[in-house]
């Protein structure tokens, strides 16, 4: 179970990954070694599955967003493999989701200019058989974030006095 200080910890590493656990056991009230040791019980557990560095997508030259809706007639679970290897081979998709309702699978995809989602597009349409492919670029960023909100951690149970 995530206790308190475990839920400061995170809520410290999703803002940053690079301060020292030096640094965010003095935050949280631990010895470096402790703090050590949660963090690596975290990655153990799968709470903390990487750390990673954000980019800003328009010094990488990928500054134009496309949300891709993708409908397909075929519902098979051999298609949705050879759908998501087919995804996979594509770094222009950096998210890519199985989705309940009208629409039946979700990307989003980075790239340069049009010019290069056209080119993406042509290469997806060619590799597998979709109904319908629906994009909306987006104008403007107004909220982005990796950090996912803490609150919703179910809290540790006290433990019983053992007396």
């Amino acid at each position: 179970m995530i206790d308190r200080i475990d839920r400061r910890i995170l809520s410290i590493l999703q803002e940053d990954s690079t301060i020292p656990v030096a640094e965010i056991g003095r935050r949280v009230g631990l010895s470096t070694t402790p703090c050590w040791r949660r963090i690596q019980k975290m990655e153990e557990d799968g709470v903390i599955t990487r750390r990673v560095a954000v980019l800003d997508p328009k010094k990488v030259n990928a500054k134009v967003t496309a949300f891709v809706a993708i409908t397909t007639n075929e519902h098979t679970d051999d298609w949705l493999r050879k759908f998501a290897d087919v995804i996979r081979e594509f770094p222009e998709v950096v998210e890519f989701y199985r989705m309940a309702g009208q629409v039946d699978y979700l990307l989003r995809v980075a790239v340069p200019d049009i010019d290069a989602y056209d080119d993406f597009y042509k290469r997806l349409i060619a590799k597998v058989n979709i109904a319908d492919v629906s994009t909306s670029f987006a104008m403007e960023q107004i909220k982005y974030t990796t950090e996912l909100p803490l609150s919703y951690i179910i809290a540790e149970k006290p433990k019983a006095n053992m007396s």
